[in-house]
């Protein structure tokens, strides 16, 4: 379906591409413009989508497909990564690729523009061969890193009313623990985030009877979400969710000053026994146990919940982990931990899974791959993807 051979270095050529962009969130530095030069030779139709507003910067975005009949795969994955400080605390300049030992050295190196790259490269030699029958699209947005509002989401949005019917997708986040393809992400908790406020009267600390002090309050608070309470006690594909106070502030930094507030920030990572309602009611009943002592409590939930989602183990998933078999020698472990990830906006239109790289060393100083696990992920992604096309 193109008129060139695909490149035996592809991936490694379009991952050095891809870290030379300091594509740091939102900013794209070209990146989408490289991802638009590796697809369109292949015979991709590419859209550029930029969506803006809910309280958020505008992001751009990239839609690639090819094909028209049969079963359609979709391939998820972001150009954005987080700053990389002090470029002095680097062995090699975060965004000039650097080879070194055996390794690819570079800001996003791991996370996770080599999982695209390897998406990209495996599908040059799929539509050079094996692709006779199917759909194939890539979604790339450059806002997982951060807000995760203007990307993902909004281009699933706009994609379904385009009428893009997926039937399997792939996430290429770094997923394996030791060696790639030893696990794949089947699910993720998801992530609760709050803010409970306790207003007192504020006064001098040698006059208390002329305040009153939230902070006993908020301490008592605290006692009632965390001091032996068990949410639940987890399930077959997760473990129990768990609440954690994150931060107490009275923003006083005076010695001789009763505060007249205490904010404190919560985050609970939830499996499918809750939902953010469910959750919502059980913390507002916690927070009812207290003795408010004239005191006011209140809970905000300012954050936009991240939903939990699970994918079948059967059917695609089940392809995909005999391939990794097939391919690696071992069967590959489903998993549901780490933290929140775009496969939470996918799960709603079709079965998701992620497989990509491992993660050691993301978002760290000298972020960096083995370049052999470069090759052995575009290795399995093709082997994949010549197996979903046939089924």
């Amino acid at each position: 379906m193109h008129d060139r051979a695909p490149s035996p270095d592809i991936a490694l050529d379009l991952l050095k591409a891809l870290i030379r962009c300091r594509s740091v969130t939102p900013e794209m530095d070209g990146v989408l413009d490289v991802m638009e030069g590796a697809l369109k030779p292949l015979g991709f139709e590419t859209q550029r989508l930029k969506f803006d507003g809910d309280g958020s910067y505008p992001v751009d975005n990239l839609f690639a497909t090819i094909g028209s009949e049969g079963p359609h795969l979709l391939f998820v994955g972001h150009t954005d990564v987080v700053p990389a400080g002090d470029p002095a605390a680097w062995t090699y300049p975060p965004f000039e690729p650097t080879e070194a030992g055996g390794r690819l050295y570079g800001r996003g190196a791991a996370d996770m523009k080599s999982g695209i790259a390897a998406f990209v490269a495996a599908a040059a030699d799929i539509l050079g061969g094996d692709f006779a029958r199917g759909k194939m699209s890539l979604l790339i947005t450059n806002d997982e890193e951060a807000d995760s509002v203007n990307g993902t989401d909004k281009v699933l949005q706009w994609a379904a009313a385009q009428g893009h019917h997926f039937d399997f997708a792939i996430v290429g986040e770094p997923s394996s623990v030791e060696r790639v393809g030893d696990s794949i992400k089947i699910g993720r908790r998801g992530s609760l985030s709050g803010v409970i406020t306790v207003t007192g009267v504020q006064g001098h600390a040698a006059y208390p009877e002329r305040a009153n002090n939230p902070i006993p309050v908020a301490a008592a608070v605290v006692m009632a979400l965390k001091d032996n309470v068990t949410l639940d006690t987890g399930n077959a594909h997760f473990p129990p969710s768990n609440l954690e106070v994150t931060s107490i502030d009275v923003g006083n930094e005076a010695f001789n000053v009763i505060p007249g507030e205490v904010r404190l920030k919560f985050n609970v990572r939830f499996n499918d026994t809750w939902t953010p309602e469910t959750l919502a009611d059980w913390i507002s009943q916690r927070i009812a146990t207290v003795d408010a002592r004239g005191t006011a409590i209140a809970l905000s939930l300012p954050k936009r919940p991240s939903l939990v989602f699970v994918s079948p183990t059967d059917g695609t998933v089940a392809l995909l982990a005999q391939v990794i078999e097939a391919q690696t020698g071992r069967a590959p472990k489903f998993s549901t931990g780490g933290g929140t990830s775009d496969a939470r906006f996918i799960a709603p239109y079709c079965p998701v899974a992620e497989i990509g790289l491992v993660g050691t060393t993301i978002h760290k100083v000298d972020e960096n791959i083995p370049l052999a696990e470069l090759t052995a992920l575009t290795d399995l992604y093709r082997a994949f993807m010549t197996a979903f096309f046939r089924a």
